[in-house]
């Protein structure tokens, strides 16, 4: 639940008191180490049964408390896959008076990773035969956050077959404190308070694109353009890889015009939302792409790759602009947005928050989850 590791635990954050405004309650089990800090403000009871060992991790108590306390519950949720709490829950839940569960994939079978990280692949390829693909089976479905990801999810491992279900996805809308948010980010990053600005939000990760935005924004300074400054904000886990962008950007981009504040949290975040002129996303690989959708929220129009999975509804929705993910195309998604008039702009920015209402709030994606759960019989045996 660690909210450095991305969008999946901000999912689970706001997707709880949606489902208990539903009138269901929820508990969260995970394999952190009891004593972190960012599980007290969780909003359901937490039972947190690590620290988790190793990348596997594996948590030795969690299948004894599976077992002990599964059957209060009338669904499981396994949100992930190739690691140990899949496993553990598959294992626990076979008597015949335990509940059905599901596993949420967040992503974790697209192909692109099979490309991208041959060696990893072959690690999980041994671990599908071993394990996963029975974990899959077990399950009462497995939920996909759209037919994008569905279908790509296919293409990863011959012989995969289970229940596929689509459920919506999103996230809950911002506290409707604008002026306050937007206050404590520029308290946080002062440079920015005045001029516009574009927004990368996110996890600094080589998946994420951020080396093609980078050269993207360089390539159009070049050529003359005044740009508004570029933020970059999110952890980046390899300190390696951050000095390897930083370094681009100082080669190559106009001196002070980049900005790395950090991960942002909580106020820090809306408010670097609601500020920025743009939001932009060029990945490689994202099922759904949580800050994505925060942006929307914000009526922040975003700039994305057709490698983000709902990339057809914010093109069919107005409400961003769309290229491949390569450095042509991200010089493209750039060029573009700057040849936008004001009219165009302030349109884009109705069509986000119309978007986000329609497709995105939490609200929805909570009523989706439940009509799909609420299918599946107690009692019935994996």
């Amino acid at each position: 639940m660690n909210p450095a590791l991305g969008g999946l635990s901000a999912f689970v954050r706001t997707l709880t008191p949606a489902l208990a405004a539903l009138g269901h309650s929820s508990e969260i089990v995970c394999v952190d180490d009891p004593r972190e800090p960012f599980l007290n403000a969780l909003p359901v009871p937490v039972h947190a049964l690590g620290p988790a060992r190793l990348g596997f991790a594996y948590a030795p108590r969690l299948l004894t408390w599976l077992r002990a306390e599964g059957t209060r519950f009338d669904t499981v949720i396994v949100h992930g896959l190739w690691q140990y709490h899949g496993l553990a829950t598959h294992r626990a839940l076979t008597r015949p008076d335990s509940p059905p569960y599901f596993v949420f994939a967040h992503g974790m079978l697209d192909p692109w990773f099979k490309r991208t990280y041959p060696l990893k692949h072959c690690k999980k390829l041994i671990y599908w035969w071993l394990a996963e693909r029975r974990i899959l089976r077990g399950a009462a479905a497995v939920l996909f956050t759209c037919d994008e990801e569905r279908r790509l999810a296919r293409e990863s491992f011959a012989g995969s077959s289970y229940p596929e279900r689509v459920v919506t996805f999103g996230t809950a809308p911002p506290p409707d404190e604008p002026a306050a948010q937007r206050e404590a980010f520029f308290r946080h990053a002062p440079e920015l308070r005045h001029g516009p600005y574009w927004l990368f939000l996110g996890r600094i990760h080589p998946k994420k694109g951020v080396d093609l935005l980078i050269e993207a924004y360089a390539r159009l300074a070049a050529r003359g353009v005044a740009l508004p400054r570029l933020v970059m904000a999110g952890p980046c886990a390899d300190p390696s890889y951050l000095r390897q962008l930083q370094q681009q950007a100082a080669a190559t981009c106009p001196k002070g015009m980049l900005a790395w504040p950090g991960m942002l949290n909580d106020d820090l975040k809306w408010g670097a939302l609601r500020g920025a002129e743009v939001f932009v996303l060029p990945s490689h690989q994202e099922n759904f792409g949580i800050a994505v959708v925060e942006a929307l929220a914000c009526g922040t129009p975003v700039l994305i790759s057709n490698q983000v999975n709902i990339w057809r509804e914010i093109a069919r929705d107005g409400a961003g602009l769309v290229e491949p993910d390569t450095a042509e195309g991200t010089l493209r998604l750039l060029s573009r947005w700057v040849g936008l008039d004001a009219e165009s702009v302030h349109h884009m920015r109705t069509a986000a928050r119309c978007s986000f209402q329609q497709r995105f709030e939490i609200g929805a994606v909570a009523r989706s989850l439940l009509a799909v759960l609420q299918e599946a019989p107690r009692g019935r045996s994996p």
